[in-house]
């Protein structure tokens, strides 16, 4: 699959002093979370010889080999949306996954298991090679408890609920390291009672290879024309249908206002029907699923606002959404709904916020950022600029710096430590 894992002229190559064998472990789609590809690539890079067990969705091959990387492909069952189809859906992985990873490292001899939540548990299918010498880092992409909370609308009192919060911090104990998305999810593990000096932050951001403005340059403001746009997963969650709401709310006083909405999801359906109930449907335009990276980035340039309408809640006040900091990287200014995450890391100049889930607050949004292309270009310098520390070629430093220490680890058994330095890095990654 072009792209999957490459090593791009111009990438920062050996930032890793050792170059190792790892194994990475994720339920979901590879290539498909973003987070999971940019760690991926950072690794292939860097010079580590990868393997990646996950998910084989329909029409995908089983097996696909690239240099210095290796996707293993497994079965799953399909999503519900129950609790009793996630928590099967969860444990059919889990036994396959820990199968086809002791069976790999047997053969191969892995220095480290990189897991993916969702779910934290998934960690234990790293058992084999941990005992046997590798190292476990496990990166924490979800609060699991606040996720569940939030996915079936129960309280964080709920007897379930406190089961998974053991879970995760036997998950969190169990690993050699953690990584996580923000300082709020970090600061949430640490009150359940995980280890301050065992956890680093690494922040989502794009990756600036993929979204590039040079390549893909932003379209300027025209006259009769004004494009929101979202991309991704369309799930109810995302608050997709508050966007619909306003544009209803809107489209007599803003002819030229359309909605464009470029992926696919569960959701989708009742959107659709939402846009034709509310007198909208052609102001609001659906690409045929999913499309090609190359062709949502050029989606992002041709439109005039991103808009990230995340529905509030427990789960939400602790996490980014990638989609955040695509919109900064390709210079689209953006509505984003107010969550305590966002607020902690952006202040008021650098998206016009509006109100989780308030149409009014929304349309509010719109109107403002239509009237006024000055703001628009104000809000992508002072996004651009606050998010400086944030992008991706500073944290990617951090995640190999991560990397790095845990192969070095003094708990390293001797055999292994002496098995990395024998592996010298390839001519490229020097």
């Amino acid at each position: 699959m072009p792209g999957l894992g490459r090593a791009r002229s111009g990438s920062r190559i050996g930032e890793a002093s050792l170059v190792a064998r790892v194994l990475i472990i994720r339920q979901g789609r590879v290539p498909g979370d973003p987070r999971v590809r940019r760690e991926l690539d950072a690794l292939v890079a860097a010079g580590h010889e990868v393997d990646v067990i996950c998910r084989r969705p329909s029409g995908a091959p089983r097996l696909e080999r690239e240099p210095r990387l290796t996707i293993h492909r497994i079965w799953a069952l399909e999503r519900t949306g129950t609790r009793l189809g996630y928590v099967l859906n969860y444990a059919a992985f889990m036994v396959m996954a820990t199968a086809l990873a002791t069976w790999l490292h047997l053969r191969r001899r892995y220095d480290m298991v990189q897991v993916h939540s969702l779910p934290d548990s998934l960690v234990f299918a790293a058992l084999v090679p941990k005992l046997t010498g590798a190292r476990v880092m496990l990166d924490l992409q979800e609060t699991m408890p606040e996720f569940f909370a939030s996915r079936f609308g129960v309280g964080m009192d709920h007897p379930g609920v406190r089961v998974i919060g053991r879970i995760e911090q036997r998950a969190i104990r169990f690993a050699d390291h953690v990584l996580t998305c923000t300082n709020e999810m970090r600061a949430v593990f640490l009150k359940r009672g995980a280890p301050a000096g065992k956890i680093t932050v690494i922040l989502n951001s794009a990756n600036e290879d993929d979204f590039d403005p040079v390549r893909f340059p932003p379209r300027p403001r025209e006259a009769g024309r004004f494009d929101l746009i979202c991309h991704g997963t369309i799930e109810e969650r995302y608050g997709l249908d508050t966007v619909v709401r306003a544009v209803a709310q809107l489209r007599d006083e803003i002819p030229e206002l359309r909605f464009v909405v470029v992926g696919d999801g569960m959701y989708r359906a009742p959107l659709q029907d939402l846009a034709h109930s509310l007198g909208v449907a052609d102001r609001v335009l659906f690409s045929d699923g999913f499309v090609t990276l190359d062709e949502m980035v050029t989606r992002l340039a041709d439109a005039d606002v991103g808009v990230v309408a995340m529905k509030r809640d427990v789960f939400r006040d602790l996490t980014h959404c990638n989609k955040m900091f695509d919109f900064i990287t390709m210079r689209r200014p953006q509505i984003v709904s107010r969550t305590a995450s966002v607020e902690a890391y952006f202040d008021e100049d650098c998206f016009e916020m509006f109100i989780a889930s308030d149409v009014d607050d929304l349309a509010r949004a719109i109107r403002r950022l239509h009237a006024s292309p000055e703001r628009c270009e104000r809000l992508v310098e002072h996004a651009l600029t606050v998010a400086e520390p944030y992008r991706w070629q500073t944290q990617r430093r951090v995640y190999l710096s991560a990397v790095s220490q845990l192969l070095q680890g003094p708990a390293l058994p001797g055999r292994r430590r002496k098995a990395i330095r024998r592996r010298e890095a390839p001519e490229d990654a020097r």
